[in-house]
């Protein structure tokens, strides 16, 4: 690049700036200095007044404690002190007065002697007699010139016995000041005009091409690319045009980058499946993603201007400035009594380099089923917990009996080792009903599967249950005679109808009816089984087929249950493709219904 000759560089003209603001500073100085001078020169005229008056009041003072008997050759103290006072006035000085201590005026300076002799009423002069000195500047109204007028105690041993009146003119130093101010505006004036016209003429150099930089960083501004900045010459103020010119292409090239990395950006908040919400560094919302409004039930309408507390229903617990110090996640529960919805949002602070924060980022999880599943889990650990603690503690409690002695009581023993080997098979059962559940809970698990007529297999189920049943309850059977064939595990099935028919006798009353009901329906065949129990609650219907759930805890453990075998039903009847349920009216009985699938096609290839 061609180097810039000096008289033509930017370097120059700002040297010639800088001598006109040297001349400039030399006006400040002496501006400076005149102020001084003048606060100079009433110092010293306080000063020299200060001495004289110090010196006329020694005189005053000498004067007023003399004894009026040491006068000789007709002299008074009144004309004694007439003299001095004489003595002290100058041009400067307007009027001088002293009285005595008894308030009388002794002597004065001004052409009105009728006051010599009188008492004096001024408060300035009475404050004196007290001690007090007192000096002030005042204008008089009358002249318009400026007057210090001083009052000062006369002392003499502690004891003050007069006090004097002075009253001393300034007008001969503020007559100075405006001659100097004067001088100092008329100079000024000049070194103005003379900055002002060379000021013009250089900063037309330098405008002009800034102007057209001004004019290029507005196009920038509204995303004009295609203007250049002219350049006017080869001084540095050319260079920077030249410069300005090439940042323009960069930063084209940049914003068509930056374009394209935040269509990126949009397009992947867009498709996140996650809620994502920003803010500014106020809290308001900038920024919400279409997952975060479905979360939230919101229309993008509706979250103009709104603060981010407001919009998660954080108001009444958080402030915008607590996100950002707590960066804290939080559990939003927006369940409804017919829909769980729990939501977790973690925050992050968007923050520039110098670390100053710029908003707030905030990403929902729909976390419903998750918490459902935690839940689950530690309601079952809690009853499996329960189920276990039950037996064992009763065994516990009997084998501590039987170890202190009562194996040899042959009437207790055999009750003790019973009941022992009563609790130890509930908890055998127990055991293995978990371990069937956990083995339906695996995604790997298979069912041995085969075709069988249904009919056959459930009858011979239901009369194993009539030869062993020790209660005098009556079966009906509300099954079809035809032939249904149906692909289906039967040891499963099995389980299913043995833990059903097992709840109806167990909750069936003396000389109850148990009724076993088969419909065959268009891709399905319903089983029925219902007996004239005690029923279930309403609020309870629902909760039967959850694992370690009872309506009546005490008789179910009474009658020795798990509280898993309608889970374990439920899974199985899963497991096949088919469903469960119950219907139930207190007092009245309850029915469990499970389906299986069943294709009436498949009749003929039996057949």
């Amino acid at each position: 690049m061609k180097r810039v000759s000096f008289f033509r560089s930017i370097h120059f003209k700002f040297v010639m700036v800088y001598v006109l603001l040297i001349i400039l500073a030399m006006q400040i100085i002496g501006i400076y200095f005149v102020r001084e001078l003048e606060t100079s020169l009433k110092a010293n005229f306080e000063s020299s007044l200060t001495n004289r008056v110090n010196l006329f009041v020694y005189n005053i003072e000498q004067e007023l404690a003399r004894d009026p008997k040491e006068y000789t050759d007709g002299k008074t103290p009144e004309s004694e002190i007439t003299a001095i006072i004489d003595d002290f006035v100058t041009d400067e000085i307007l009027e001088v007065k002293v009285i005595d201590k008894n308030k009388t005026v002794v002597a004065t300076s001004s052409t009105n002697k009728d006051i010599v002799g009188k008492k004096t009423t001024e408060d300035r002069l009475l404050r004196a007699l007290l001690g007090l000195d007192h000096s002030k500047l005042y204008l008089d109204k009358e002249t318009r010139s400026r007057v210090v007028i001083m009052t000062l105690p006369v002392n003499q041993n502690q004891n003050t016995i007069g006090a004097v009146y002075i009253a001393a003119s300034m007008e001969e130093v503020f007559a100075q000041m405006r001659i100097i101010n004067k001088i100092l505006a008329t100079g000024t004036i000049l070194s103005l005009l003379i900055t002002a016209a060379l000021g013009i003429f250089l900063a037309r150099t330098i405008t002009r091409p800034m102007t057209d930089m001004k004019k290029q960083a507005m196009e920038l501004a509204n995303g004009n690319f295609s203007r250049k900045v002219k350049v006017y010459g080869e001084d540095e103020i050319g260079q920077l045009a030249l410069t300005f010119n090439y940042l323009t292409e960069r930063l084209e090239d940049a914003q068509a980058m930056t374009e394209g990395e935040r269509k990126k950006l949009a397009s992947v908040i867009a498709h996140m499946t996650d809620g994502v919400i920003a803010t500014n560094h106020t809290g308001q919302v900038i920024l919400v993603n279409n997952p975060a409004l479905e979360m939230l039930n919101v229309s993008r309408g509706t979250i103009k201007d709104i603060n981010i507390t407001t919009l998660l229903g954080l108001d009444d617990e958080h402030t915008f400035e607590s996100l950002v110090d707590a960066q804290e996640s939080f559990t939003l529960d927006f369940s409804t009594a017919e829909t769980p919805f729990i939501l977790r949002v973690n925050f992050s602070t968007i923050q520039k380099e110098m670390g100053k924060i710029e908003g707030l980022i905030a990403i929902l999880y729909d976390i419903t089923e998750q918490e459902k599943i935690d839940q689950e889990r530690r309601e079952f650990v809690a009853n499996v917990s329960h189920e276990l603690r039950t037996p064992l503690t009763t065994m516990r409690s009997y084998l501590e009996a039987l170890a202190d002695g009562a194996w040899k009581d042959d009437d207790l023993a055999p009750q003790f080792l019973n009941v022992t080997q009563t609790e130890t098979e509930r908890m055998i059962r127990l055991v293995n009903d978990l371990l069937q559940l956990s083995k339906l809970d695996r995604t790997d698990y298979r069912l041995n599967k085969e075709w069988i007529n249904f009919t056959i297999f459930i009858n011979k189920i239901i009369d194993r249950f009539e030869m062993t049943k020790t209660q005098h309850i009556s079966f009906k059977r509300n099954i079809p005679k035809d032939e249904l064939y149906v692909e289906i595990d039967t040891d499963k099935i099995t389980q299913v109808l043995d833990n059903i028919i097992s709840n109806a006798l167990k909750y069936s009353p003396e000389g109850g009816k148990v009724t076993f009901t088969i419909d065959v329906l268009a891709a399905e065949i319903q089983i029925r089984v219902k007996d004239e129990g005690v029923g279930i609650p309403q609020d309870s219907l629902n909760k039967i087929f959850d694992r370690f759930y009872r309506v009546d805890k005490a008789r179910t453990r009474q009658l020795g249950g798990t509280g898993l075998g309608l889970a374990i039903a439920k899974e199985m009847v899963y497991a096949h493709g088919g469903d469960i349920w119950a219907q139930s009216k207190e007092g009245q009985g309850t029915t469990v219904y499970f389906t299986l699938p069943y294709d009436p096609n498949q009749e003929d290839e039996w057949e």
